[in-house]
């Protein structure tokens, strides 16, 4: 077996050979990354080398990290293995495995964008409050005397927050209210729930 593993190696053009050097090694690195992504739900992220980004709002786009580099190089090698395999000329396979590599590489990249948008930041904005219903946990006074507090439902939890109303009777603990406005930055003016 090792001689005709030899006897194949010796056979093979150069170009060949370089493929298969990218391709084995990458593609085990790939297959540990996406092992470790399953087991360790993806530990990966100090590993990332963040050196060329575009800003897209709060969210970078990295194109270039250890991650989308170990994707280009196992499949710039798998593609160009199967190009020369195809009898494709020399240019014509590292062209196209190159590009297959890149396309791989912003796949990998727009995935991880797109995925780093899902995710809450768990920050409360108030603002998201406004239109929803809750109930009153702490009568809120009149025509904003005071504050009390409201029981609503705000970026997939219930929270408690301070309320309060410019109607001409207290609302009463228990009672269904409406978010209409915010008052400063961390008080919900609410009015009675029609």
């Amino acid at each position: 077996m090792l001689l005709s593993f030899s006897t194949w190696w010796a056979s093979m053009e150069v170009i060949s050979k370089i493929y298969w050097m990218v391709a084995i090694p990458f593609t085990l690195l790939f297959m540990f990354q996406l092992v470790m992504t399953f087991v360790a739900g993806g530990v990966d992220h100090d590993l990332d080398v963040h050196t060329d980004h575009v800003d897209v709002g709060h969210a970078d786009f990295n194109l270039l990290t250890i991650k989308n580099l170990i994707a280009f190089f196992a499949i710039f090698g798998w593609t160009g293995i199967a190009c020369i395999e195809g009898g494709l000329g020399t240019g014509l396979s590292v062209f196209i495995s190159v590009f297959c590599g890149s396309v791989m590489m912003v796949v990998m990249a727009a995935i991880h964008y797109f995925m780093s948008k899902l995710a809450d930041s768990g920050t409360l904005e108030m603002k998201n409050a406004i239109g929803k219903t809750g109930e009153v946990y702490l009568t809120i006074p009149a025509r904003k005397t005071g504050s009390g507090k409201l029981q609503v439902k705000v970026q997939s939890s219930v929270r408690t927050l301070d309320a309060m109303t410019d109607e001409l009777e207290d609302i009463k603990t228990g009672s269904i209210v409406e978010v209409v406005d915010l008052i400063g930055e961390n008080i919900l003016m609410v009015r009675r729930s029609r």
